[in-house]
């Protein structure tokens, strides 16, 4: 599994740990004699976009290195209730012991990616492109982020470090739009991203070299208006409050893109099972 920034050996490392604890599974232990192997099947119980099975694998992998495991679809695959998504066979106390870690890296990004494909397919047709943001759990959010692009966003600001976001507490300091955009710009950041939330800001911030607008909580109306009158100089960002409801009507403002923090804030996780019998 290639994720740029993701170490999956660390991960699963640690994620077992945590679980685990020094003493490990007590119970499969006590419970499950030391040669039983079992047999299971991850299935889908709604209907789903698919992330995060290749990390799945590795847990199951991870205790029992000698597992045969079937995926049967891709990350990425939009799925009905009821699809089977992989077949496992192997030791069973070592299945039974990475379940849990296994169901919820699955269920979460299945989750997130689920959820950004309904924005994305409501976006269809606009010709804006819908952006995730840094709303993400600690140290998830290069896998959160894999998640948004199985679903169909485009990454956005993997940290502060890659782009200038002015925003209204940069400006209160800094005493002005303009003041703050020459002031990235004066520290050689190529990429200066501000924040406005007045149509009477886009001119001060575009005349000191802001490079993208974010058009923050605007309604439609307000958003076409600002689209006209930057008249395609940067492209524009429209943000805040954005939910499933709303977002083609912004869309269609003809703004760039539309981010949408739920989309990592506020996913519920994908209802997904794992089966397992005797063999």
């Amino acid at each position: 599994m290639d994720i740029p920034g993701f170490d999956l050996d660390a991960f699963v490392t640690a994620t077992l740990a945590e679980d685990m604890g020094e003493a490990g599974d007590i119970t499969s232990a006590a419970v499950i004699p030391a040669d039983a192997r079992f047999a299971g099947v991850m299935d889908s119980r709604d209907a789903i976009v698919v992330a995060g099975l290749a990390i799945a694998e590795a847990f199951f992998r991870r205790l029992d290195p000698a597992v045969r495991i079937e995926r049967l679809v891709e990350d990425g695959a939009k799925v009905a209730a009821g699809t089977d998504l992989m077949r496992l066979a192997g030791d069973a106390r070592a299945m039974l012991t990475a379940e849990r870690s296994a169901l919820n890296t699955v269920q979460h990004l299945s989750g997130i990616a689920t959820m950004t494909r309904a924005y994305a397919d409501k976006l269809l047709g606009t010709g804006a492109t819908l952006l995730d943001t840094r709303k993400t759990l600690p140290g998830l959010r290069v896998l959160e982020k894999y998640a948004t692009r199985m679903g169909g966003a485009q990454n956005h600001r993997m940290g502060l470090w890659d782009a200038a976001m002015i925003k209204d507490n940069h400006v209160a300091v800094a005493g002005g739009v303009a003041e703050a955009v020459r002031r990235a710009r004066a520290a050689g950041i190529a990429e200066v991203i501000v924040e406005v939330d007045r149509v009477d800001q886009i001119e001060p911030a575009l005349a000191a070299g802001a490079t993208r607008l974010l058009l923050d909580n605007m309604d439609p109306p307000t958003l076409r208006g600002a689209v006209t009158l930057v008249g395609g100089r940067v492209p524009t960002e429209a943000s805040g409050g954005v939910r499933l409801e709303t977002i083609r009507a912004i869309g269609e403002t003809g703004v760039t893109f539309v981010s949408v923090g739920r989309l990592t804030q506020s996913a519920p996780a994908a209802d997904i099972g794992l089966d397992f019998t005797a063999l």
